[in-house]
């Protein structure tokens, strides 16, 4: 855990690595699948709909809805708790097709809503990690 941010942070691995490489500079990158055209996330070295391992990682729009979410009022481990509840645990369906596991944040957690639009706003946690976030768009 860095104590420069408080929460525990990523390791990212060699096939994950130039999703959270993007990230820093401030894209959403997602895998896609070259020989089906597939978008997927969780990163990973063959498509999971074709099992191609023709892969090439592509900047998306960073917009989407949330799919399913909850508000977290107590949280499940302790470093959790600190002042971030209550806080809104989503998945966020983009517009490409993935479902991405954030936050939304920038709305009181009552005003959420399961298709409610989204955008992704990259927040820098540390000097070397950056964390995809979601708000509300109009």
């Amino acid at each position: 855990m860095s104590d420069e941010y408080g929460f525990p942070l990523p390791v990212p691995g060699v096939v994950s690595q130039p999703f959270w490489d993007g990230l820093k500079r401030h894209e959403l990158l997602v895998q896609r699948c070259r020989s089906g055209g597939h978008f997927f996330l969780y990163p990973r070295e063959f498509c999971p709909v074709c099992y191609s391992a023709d892969l090439e990682w592509q900047t998306v729009s960073g917009r989407g809805r949330v799919h399913s979410f909850t508000v977290v009022h107590r949280a499940a481990h302790p470093v959790f708790q600190q002042e971030k509840a209550p806080y809104i645990f989503a998945l966020i369906k983009l517009d490409e097709g993935p479902i991405l596991t954030s936050n939304v944040e920038g709305i009181d957690p009552d005003e959420v809503a399961i298709d409610m639009p989204v955008a992704v706003h990259f927040d820098d946690v540390t000097a070397d990690v950056t964390l995809p976030k979601f708000r509300p768009v109009q």
